[in-house]
């Protein structure tokens, strides 16, 4: 799809790639053995022009900005290594206030660089959306400033997103469940387990629509944790998925989800920060501004948290955390 973005950068936050497929198929995280397997389709000068652009913004260490122009394959094959251990995230969506619902998401995983990427392709949404860019062939203490090569792997940056939002107010967001396991349908082509995210951002507005763009596709979860995944709108309608015994499994109406399954079971029995997170929305009522949202990812907030995001369906804000700087927010829209 041809694509005009603007890709802002935390290099300091992290994030993991949970899906690596031993051969090639369609859409997958694998490795092809000859010929290009980005995602980026511009010409050598559109590539040669996104690429000056990036910039450090004013009064930040770690912040940056980038001007994406051009064409990009969503389904392209991208090389991601495996996942050594699963993702730890918190993950919930407060709608007491039906004019203005929250999401609200903790990813916990390596200190690896991230990207905050704003996209708006002309065949679909636009979004705001967190990629780790280490996936991408930057590591940690690489700065994409003053390394050209890694410079040029963020032209790949579309096809990694672990939580976003569309301008439709469709928010998705992933969660490591170990006891996840996906089989495959026949005759339906298969996609990484992060790819599928960009799928749904691009292509969905609203929660049964990406459900039904998760139907279309088999789901990858070799080379990394099996996920599970919290989808909302800018309705207020929410849902988990899930794949138990190897069939997906749809929890419609659920708002929080941690590491442990949410279908037949009570997570909260077994998990603090799923627990926490239920008490605060039965305190508040679901009544949670971006601030308060904050404060419950706070008080689930673990070690090795990088970064704590909010997103607003209705109105399009996104404000981020990174690294547990409390202090310091940094405030996007998708609109």
């Amino acid at each position: 799809m041809l694509a005009a973005f603007v890709v802002a950068g935390l290099v300091a936050s992290g994030a993991a790639a949970c899906s690596r497929s031993d051969e090639t198929r369609v859409g997958a995280e694998a490795p092809v053995a000859a010929g290009p397997v980005g995602a980026s389709r511009q010409t050598a000068a559109e590539a040669d022009a996104t690429l000056a652009t990036l910039r450090r913004l004013p009064g930040t260490d770690d912040v940056y900005a980038m001007t994406y122009s051009g064409d990009y394959d969503d389904l392209a094959g991208v090389p991601t290594p495996p996942s050594p251990s699963p993702f730890g995230c918190s993950l919930f969506y407060a709608t007491g206030d039906a004019a203005r619902p929250v999401y609200g998401r903790n990813f916990d995983w390596d200190p690896n660089p991230a990207l905050v990427l704003h996209t708006d392709p002309p065949d679909g949404h636009a979004s705001v959306s967190i990629v780790d860019i280490s996936y991408l062939g930057l590591p940690r203490g690489v700065d994409p400033l003053a390394d050209a090569a890694a410079r040029r792997n963020l032209l790949d940056a579309p096809l990694l997103p672990f939580d976003g939002m569309n301008a439709e107010g469709l928010v998705v967001g992933l969660a490591a469940d170990d006891s996840a396991r996906a089989e495959a349908v026949p005759g339906r082509p298969t996609v990484g387990s992060v790819r599928i995210l960009r799928l749904m951002l691009d292509r969905a507005s609203t929660v049964d629509e990406a459900l039904a763009v998760l139907d279309r596709y088999n789901l990858d979860f070799d080379g990394g944790p099996p996920l599970h995944y919290l989808l909302a709108d800018a309705s207020g309608a929410s849902a988990v998925v899930e794949f138990v015994d190897g069939h997906k499994v749809v929890t419609r109406g659920a708002t929080a989800l941690t590491n442990f399954r949410v279908a037949g079971a009570d997570a909260g029995d077994v998990d603090r920060r799923y627990a926490t997170i239920q008490a605060a929305l039965a305190a508040t009522g679901g009544v949670l501004d971006w601030r308060r949202s904050m404060d419950v990812l706070r008080s689930v907030v673990q070690s090795h948290t990088r970064w704590s995001v909010t997103y607003e369906p209705r109105g399009g804000a996104v404000h981020l955390v990174a690294r547990q700087r409390w202090e310091t927010v940094h405030e996007f829209s998708v609109r």
